[in-house]
């Protein structure tokens, strides 16, 4: 039987100066904080080891723990989170994110931390365009040249946070590419929201990887309107009972919703004959009985406003397409959505193996069962620190730290 110790990440608290979020941790009774980089709050490539010192000096009078270090997928460009990855095709872009996780362990050895996080990053367009290029093979070689960067006699690991949408999603393929890297310095981070939403059976398959893993994430999820988005091709194939597909057409750039309540194409424009018979066939493809309707893609809501931030995690979690095919289908799921009106579908949008929407939440007002999840956790020997991740929830950060404690620490008593 393990045990898990509840923490909290900075990535939630980053409004906060990086010494106020340890103390606010620490006054709500947590027993870690995740130390996450953050450009702003707690940037690795500003902070010298005089600065270190004087963080460790700081946790070294508070009751609180730190837990981890995890290297923010947000840090380099926050309008394009997890690039560069650690498989993107130019060594140039892998060596950058290569060297924030060897920031990373730096930052773990000076503060005294074991575990150093990180995400495989999302096959893009250029990967689709080299398909003779193996991006596990270029994943691998930049985790162990991270792990170089370890010495021999440091009790330090790296590990993998599988995520919907990623390259390495699931847990499966989280333990795949253990067993491909090979070394007792790598091991798995689970996130139980994203296993809620990437694994067909997510409590039996934490349960398989707990013997695995060192460290979890936790945050709340609920179900929601599963969107695909493909490029128009001969092998494009429908599963309606499973989501949604927006189809671009990559010759006039116009997309075409296919859902079993809609069907409706966005353009600019009155379609030619040809692509209405191509419409048409592929309605018939998928099978839905949705009378064809055609909104003018100028018309399309392009203003700010509060679907912004559902609607930028759903786009930056779909892969195999470049960033301005997804920033064209912005407006297209915004007007879905409602944001210029009457919402066409009322649930918030996803892209998961399950339809749950990954979209972290105060544990409590979702639908994960945090119960059993913990439970099949602790059976199979998971011991370790649990950090809350809401970097959604910034701004009412005072509620949702205080929240997520009440709710969970009884779970985990009873685990």
């Amino acid at each position: 039987m393990g045990k898990i110790h509840l923490a909290y990440s900075t990535f939630g608290l980053t409004n906060l100066d990086f010494s106020a979020a340890l103390d606010a941790v620490d006054r709500a009774g947590y027993e870690g904080v995740e130390v996450s980089f953050h450009r702003r709050q707690f940037n690795p490539f500003n902070l010298g080891d005089d600065d270190l010192r004087a963080v460790g000096r700081h946790l070294s009078r508070l009751r609180v723990k730190p837990a981890c270090v995890a290297t923010a997928s947000h840090f380099f460009d926050p309008q394009r989170p997890h690039e560069p990855s650690l498989m993107a095709l130019e060594y140039a872009g892998r060596k950058r994110r290569i060297d924030l996780v060897k920031r990373g362990i730096h930052v773990a050895r000076m503060l005294g931390v074991n575990l150093v996080t990180f995400g495989s990053g999302f096959v893009r367009e250029d990967h689709v365009a080299h398909p003779e290029i193996n991006p596990t093979e270029l994943l691998v070689d930049s985790i162990r040249e991270c792990l170089a960067e370890i010495h021999a006699e440091e009790d330090i690991t790296l590990l993998i946070e599988p995520e919907p949408g990623m390259h390495i999603e699931t847990l499966a393929e989280g333990l795949a590419l253990m067993r491909a890297v090979d070394s007792p310095k790598f091991k798995l981070h689970i996130d139980i929201c994203h296993a809620y939403c990437s694994e067909a059976n997510y409590i039996q398959a934490l349960g398989e990887a707990a013997a695995h893993a060192r460290y979890l994430h936790i945050s709340d999820a609920r179900e929601g309107w599963n969107l695909k988005i493909r490029h128009d091709s001969e092998a494009l194939a429908f599963d309606l009972a499973h989501a949604s597909t927006l189809v671009h057409f990559e010759d006039t750039a116009d997309f075409l919703l296919v859902d079993p309540a809609h069907a409706i194409h966005f353009a600019d424009g009155q379609p030619s004959a040809a692509r209405l018979r191509r419409i048409d066939e592929l309605l018939t493809r998928a099978g839905t009985r949705a009378a064809l309707q055609t909104v003018a893609y100028a018309s399309l809501p392009t203003r700010q406003g509060p679907l912004d931030d559902e609607i930028f995690t759903y786009l930056i979690s779909v892969p195999g397409l470049s960033y301005d095919v997804l920033e064209r289908a912005r407006p297209v799921v915004a007007y879905l959505r409602g944001a210029q009106g009457v919402p066409l579908i009322e649930r918030m949008v996803a892209n998961t193996r399950t339809g749950i929407v990954h979209f972290h939440e105060v544990p409590g007002e979702g639908t994960l069962d945090f119960a059993a999840s913990f439970k099949a956790l602790t059976d199979q020997g998971f011991d370790g620190y649990g950090a809350i991740e809401l970097y959604h929830h910034i701004d009412g950060w005072e509620q949702a730290l205080a929240a997520s404690y009440r709710h969970l620490m009884p779970l985990i008593r009873a685990a």
